[in-house]
């Protein structure tokens, strides 16, 4: 196993960052296609969220991999690699498969525990299924991963150690209060009806909003979402979904909004919200630069001053950097909730009177300050315990094709000689045949047993993994065979299927 995972996420970049980083579902895909053309990777996939992106990949070198890797998310996401190169982390072999599963537990997100990761990573396995990109060992990585996750929301209280994004961000327009009183009777406009929108869709109404407005690009997927809520057995909210164009017009009504799209763009400016609200608008804010991290450094220095550091750095400059100024006083008329990354609200909203805005980046740091739960040591304790194994696992399944080429040889062996005794013996009964060439076969078997069951032993201990050209060379298998079986496992249409 040769993972590697480069990336950046919300402990590694400022949002300003993020924003420009962030990778649209055709750019995911040409991302991977490029990378597997790419020499160092065989495998590839891609795990592209609002608050991070990770490209892992199967390589057969570590620092041409780095540089590789580097380069293309520089490329495919629109930001040039001297800026991005601060902001990178990079995990090998054992490290990364330690940092997806950590991920998959909710310990590296903006609210520790949140279950939303599961499906994000299921996605990503999805999409390298789907370009067959994802081979072997990414299919058996991020299966396990969503393993791990389930696991660790079972077993342990991890949900009590933070909520989903929507609903820390409810918590945070609320500002103090019970959510569910806050929300009570208020009418509540989402713009989008992708994923996320549905969940704060779902999320309001449960908290007891009187009524919501879907608005979408696509109208059918808002009258869709719209279904979804209205249905027996269902919140039974009052919904009704509204073209995008009808957003201004939603806005004078809306005591809510909250809004996650996949624009590239601004969807509702801080003129826009001041008009809804017959205020004058803000003035002109602008965001501070973000600071310069110095020249930039050679992958594979990162990747130590990383693995030592754990991007201190780059995590204290992205703390820095504030974009949105300090929220307005008295009393809250509009309350703003903007999931989208890029950006689906402008940040001078946030200096109108009235108006009270929650984003990504101030949710990071609402919830950096937020106590952890006891429960998170057992999910790091579930996560060092699944690395482990997993591993195991790979450096046995390392040697698989070798003992399989090797009883394949002793079952021609087996064939050859009992085809030369019927040459020899031609007036053998099929009786005394049967019995013979069990006979031979138990004999091979028992033979190969314990050596067999011993070397996947050894090979699944760490530095095992030269026991399978040791195999090779005793038995002087042909590397071919040998190769011929990692296809025919590696094109299992069964095989890693979410």
């Amino acid at each position: 196993m040769s993972l590697l995972v480069v990336g950046l996420s919300h402990r590694s970049a400022p949002v300003s960052v993020l924003e420009r980083a962030s990778l649209s579902a055709d750019s995911q895909a040409k991302l991977l296609q490029d990378t597997l053309a790419a020499e160092p990777a065989v495998e590839a996939a891609v795990l592209a969220t609002c608050n991070r992106i990770e490209l892992y990949a199967d390589v057969d070198k570590f620092h041409a991999g780095v540089a590789e890797l580097s380069t293309l998310l520089a490329q495919h996401s629109g930001v040039g690699l001297d800026e991005l190169t601060p902001y990178l982390y990079v995990h090998y072999e054992d490290r990364a498969v330690h940092h997806l599963f950590s991920v998959a537990c909710g310990l590296d997100s903006m609210v520790v525990g949140e279950g939303q990761i599961l499906g994000q990573i299921k996605d990503a396995l999805a999409l390298g299924q789907e370009l067959h990109t994802a081979g072997r060992l990414l299919n058996d990585l991020f299966q396990q991963a969503l393993r791990v996750g389930k696991r660790a929301h079972s077993e342990t209280g991890i949900d009590r150690a933070g909520q989903s994004l929507v609903t820390f961000g409810l918590e945070q327009l609320a500002d103090g209060r019970d959510p569910v009183a806050w929300a009570k009777g208020k009418r509540a406009l989402v713009i989008g009806a992708g994923s996320m929108s549905s969940l704060a869709a779902a999320t309001l109404a449960r908290t007891g909003v009187a009524e919501i407005v879907v608005a979408n690009r696509t109208r059918a997927r808002a009258d869709r979402l719209v279904e979804i809520l209205g249905q027996a057995g269902g919140t039974g909210v009052a919904a009704h979904a509204v073209e995008m164009a009808a957003v201004s017009d939603e806005l004078t009504r809306a005591d809510v909004v909250v809004s996650c799209t996949g624009a590239t763009g601004l969807v509702l400016s801080a003129e826009a919200v001041a008009g809804a609200l017959g205020l004058d608008p803000a003035p002109a804010y602008e965001a501070p630069a973000v600071p310069v991290a110095g020249p930039p450094v050679e992958p594979d220095e990162q990747h130590a001053a990383w693995v030592e550091n754990g991007s201190a750095t780059a995590t204290a400059q992205a703390r820095a950097v504030r974009r949105i100024p300090a929220q307005s006083t008295g009393p809250v008329r509009l309350a703003l909730l903007d999931l989208a990354m890029p950006r689906d609200i402008d940040g001078g909203a946030a200096r109108l009177d009235g108006v009270r805005l929650v984003d990504i980046e101030s949710l990071a740091e609402a919830s950096a300050d937020a106590p952890m739960a006891a429960d998170v040591d057992q999910v790091r304790s579930i996560v060092a315990d699944e690395v482990a194994a997993f591993g195991a696992a790979q450096r046995a399944a390392h040697i698989t094709p070798t003992v399989v080429a090797l009883r394949t040889m002793a079952a021609g062996v087996v064939a050859g000689e009992i085809a030369r005794l019927d040459g020899r013996l031609p007036d053998l009964d099929e009786k005394q045949r049967a019995e013979i060439s069990q006979t031979v076969r138990r004999v091979v078997d028992k033979l190969l047993h314990a050596p067999t069951v011993r070397v996947k032993q050894l090979a699944s201990e760490p530095g095992g993994a030269g026991y399978a050209d040791a195999l090779r060379e005793l038995f002087d298998l042909d590397p071919q065979t040998v190769a011929a079986v990692s296809r025919a496992d590696l094109n299992d249409p069964n095989r890693g299927r979410s």
